[in-house]
């Protein structure tokens, strides 16, 4: 009894010791008005998913329990923790000012005030590109048949994830060889290329699975979750041996730059991949092989 009674009592002095800056801050939930207001400006799954956890960790490093009293020196601080402790890389520096920008413009109503946070400009990274052999490799390597319809629908159309994913069964138009992309990034509509190999794979997903809404159905009949479309991805890339940093939006730059270097129109490619500037879609020119191969380094001249 008695050594029971000192063991309490020494465990409850380690507790009290306990130093109080490393105990794991309690997650503070967004406000629900911040996840109403996403959801009435119709931004996609995916970016109030980001906005709400960028959100949500600004107030819990904070310990903000009412969002009304946020400081401009919270912001700061907030950012400067994600510099310096989180080595946070700039698109994520983005994602958090924008989360943080959206409640106090769109909840707020603080029209600029807050604008003196600095925007990190965006890292100018050239793309992940597969090559076409790499392409081939990863399609043919052992999976089910709806794996393979949902990997080769992302290429040969030039798909985003939650583009595919969001896609019903009407949008595929086997007579103009066509596929309708609905509600995409920036709420536009586009039609983009339905290749004849990847409609008979449609054609015979179709008859297997007999999917009833969504052109793809997870558990339930619901749609297919991004993520578990990932781990289809990574697998195939592990059996087809490609060591290269890719991810499931690289078929999509693939998808782009095959196309350049067949010849096709930089314009054409804009328009399928719904890009609203061109520059967006020039990227491409530089990861292209098209012309360097014809290109020979001056020390091949030299005789040595």
């Amino acid at each position: 009894m008695l050594k029971s009674s000192v063991s309490q009592k020494t465990n409850t002095n380690k507790k009290k010791n306990k130093n109080p800056f490393t105990r794991k801050k309690r997650r503070v939930p967004v406000p629900k008005e911040y996840i109403h207001k996403l959801e009435t400006v119709r931004y996609s799954k995916s970016t109030i998913d980001t906005y709400i956890y960028y959100f949500s960790d600004f107030l819990t490093y904070c310990q903000i329990e009412n969002s009304d009293t946020m400081t401009d020196e919270q912001v700061k601080s907030y950012l400067l923790y994600l510099i310096h402790d989180k080595k946070a890389s700039q698109s994520t520096q983005n994602q958090a000012v924008n989360a943080i920008k959206f409640y106090l413009e769109k909840i707020k109503g603080e029209d600029r005030k807050y604008y003196w946070i600095d925007r990190p400009s965006k890292e100018k990274k050239l793309p992940v590109v597969l090559s076409e052999e790499e392409v081939v490799r990863m399609l043919k390597t052992p999976m089910n048949l709806k794996h393979r319809c949902m990997l080769t629908l992302i290429y040969s159309a030039g798909l985003r994830v939650g583009e595919m994913i969001d896609m019903k069964i009407s949008d595929i138009d086997g007579d103009r060889m066509l596929i309708h992309v609905k509600g995409a990034k920036g709420k536009k509509d586009r039609t983009t290329l339905l290749s004849e190999k990847t409609l008979l794979l449609l054609r015979e997903y179709y008859k297997k699975y007999k999917p009833k809404r969504w052109l793809f159905e997870g558990q339930g009949g619901e749609k297919y979750s991004a993520s578990s479309l990932r781990k289809v991805f990574h697998r195939a890339k592990k059996n087809a041996g490609i060591k290269k940093d890719a991810t499931l939006h690289t078929l999509r730059h693939s998808f782009a730059t095959h196309l350049l270097e067949r010849g096709t129109n930089l314009r054409y490619i804009q328009n399928l991949l719904g890009h609203s500037s061109s520059k967006t879609t020039e990227i491409y020119t530089h990861i292209t092989s098209k012309g360097m191969n014809e290109i020979k380094s001056p020390l091949d001249n030299l005789e040595i």
